[in-house]
């Protein structure tokens, strides 16, 4: 992955993690998982994790922990109506600028 595509998902990991949670409550590795399976190859787990922290700790999510076969109780998490807020300006703020995006990749001049 090229440094720009890099630093572009920096800018918008949380919410595409937050549309991932919003879809369906999940544990970090299935949200690892679906990131790949939407393309998201390269992100690292360590990064996703820690995405999740930020989140739960800015309150975007219910976590409830959940037994697990294998070792520990899995954290799953639930986006709650502040995530579901948030969600919502991501997607407002998406769709701002990439009209305007494609204004300008388009050659128009943001006059019309």
């Amino acid at each position: 992955m090229g440094r720009q595509m890099t630093e572009m998902l920096k800018g918008t990991l949380e919410g595409i993690v937050l549309a991932i949670i919003g879809r369906q409550a999940a544990y970090g590795y299935e949200i690892t998982a679906r990131l790949r399976d939407e393309g998201f190859t390269d992100i690292a787990e360590g990064t996703v994790y820690a995405l999740l922290v930020r989140i739960e700790q800015r309150g975007l999510v219910d976590v409830a922990k959940v037994p697990s076969e294998k070792g520990p109780p899995r954290k799953v998490y639930t986006l709650n109506s502040a995530g579901r807020t948030q969600l919502d300006d991501f997607w407002t703020t998406w769709e701002f600028l990439t009209r305007r995006l494609d204004r300008l990749r388009e050659g128009e001049d943001g006059n019309g």
